[in-house]
């Protein structure tokens, strides 16, 4: 597959009062063509920082890229000054935020607020954006599109000023699309919504999407690809398959068996103790080793390297180490492995019929 984006080597930093706070360490990651790729992982962890340093929105100061690459388009967005960002900024990588009313003027109609990026990276005429306007907020599933165009951020509901933030981001058919938590604020049917028309969408427009959150739910249903962040860190990425049904990290089996299921019993709710580490002063080893009931020795003195699993699944663990102890999963990941091979076992069963 084409690769449209490469990230390598990633650190960003924030001075603070307190000391720096070393808030994305050393990401690595690529994204290809028309693909869906989901950052997941608690508060904290770096997803968010991750997103908007690929669209260089970080404050700097108090923020900074310390080191690596974000290669787009042959040419590394790290290095590329505030005016050259400009260019790409809406009309090659967009961006939806968590909070649609925050992401939107509340002075300006919501029309021009798409016609804006229309006309300074398309140069279209104001009554050729005024119909592209237009039609977009159709696509994107606003009645009446005509008549809501000349309307303002208040006049709209939650859901459908998502939709309006969405049309911004897609304006300009942009390559990549960074959706940092866009359903969050969302209640669960209208977040189910959104989704749908972000999947449809991108069949369309053939566009590449990070898609950011913490919520497992909704990875299953838009990504293709996984990327679990800890501590500033990818410490997992695979196949959506391979994440949910054979994870290899301590912090994926923690994260997927706190997922509420109608399956689990009364005395099975499951939560990761402890609290994520300060990257003011991060651990030697590694990051998750505290809380961790599965740590071994090393995890506290030594970082673990990404061991490759498939060709499209790594995890930075040392269990997976040859020498390491064979470890059994919590039950709620073996459950998982175990629905995964009967329904492989019935699919073959039902080939041969």
């Amino acid at each position: 597959m084409e690769k449209i984006l490469e990230v390598k080597n990633m650190h960003v930093s924030f001075d603070t009062f307190g000391g720096e706070v070393q808030a994305v360490r050393g990401v690595d990651f690529d994204l290809n063509k028309g693909e869906t790729l989901a950052i997941v992982g608690e508060s904290g962890s770096g997803k968010s920082v991750t997103s908007k340093t690929i669209m260089r929105l970080i404050p700097t100061p108090p923020g900074r890229i310390k080191e690596g690459e974000i290669l787009f388009g042959g040419k590394d967005l790290a290095k590329l000054s505030e005016k050259e960002m400009q260019k790409i900024r809406g009309k090659d990588i967009s961006m939806i935020f968590q909070d649609p009313m925050t992401s939107l003027n509340p002075t300006m109609k919501v029309g021009k607020q798409i016609m804006e990026g229309l006309i300074k990276h398309q140069k279209l005429s104001s009554s050729a954006a005024k119909e592209r306007a237009i039609e977009l907020l159709g696509l994107v599933g606003i009645p009446q599109p005509e008549v809501r165009i000349n309307q303002f951020p208040h006049q709209f509901s939650g859901g459908m000023r998502q939709r309006v933030v969405i049309a911004i981001a897609l304006a300009c058919n942009p390559k990549i699309l960074l959706a940092d938590e866009p359903t969050t604020a969302l209640d669960v049917t209208i977040q189910a919504q959104i989704i749908e028309l972000m999947k449809d969408l991108q069949k369309k427009m053939n566009t590449s999407i990070i898609f950011i959150t913490h919520d497992l739910g909704v990875v299953a249903n838009v990504a293709d690809r996984v990327a679990v962040m800890y501590g500033g860190k990818i410490v997992e990425i695979g196949t959506v398959d391979e994440i949910f049904y054979n994870p290899q990290h301590p912090y994926t089996w923690g994260l997927l068996s706190s997922m509420p299921s109608l399956d689990a019993k009364e005395d099975e709710l499951f939560a990761i103790p402890g609290s994520p580490p300060d990257l003011i002063n991060p651990p030697k080893g590694d990051a998750f080793a505290v809380r961790n009931q599965f740590a071994l020795k090393i995890d506290l003195e030594k970082e673990p390297p990404m061991f490759k699993v498939s060709n499209t699944h790594y995890a930075a663990t040392w269990l997976l180490h040859e020498n390491a102890p064979k470890v059994e999963p919590p039950p709620y990941i073996k459950r998982l492995k175990e629905t995964k091979q009967l329904s492989k076992s019935g699919a073959k069963a039902s080939d041969h019929k």
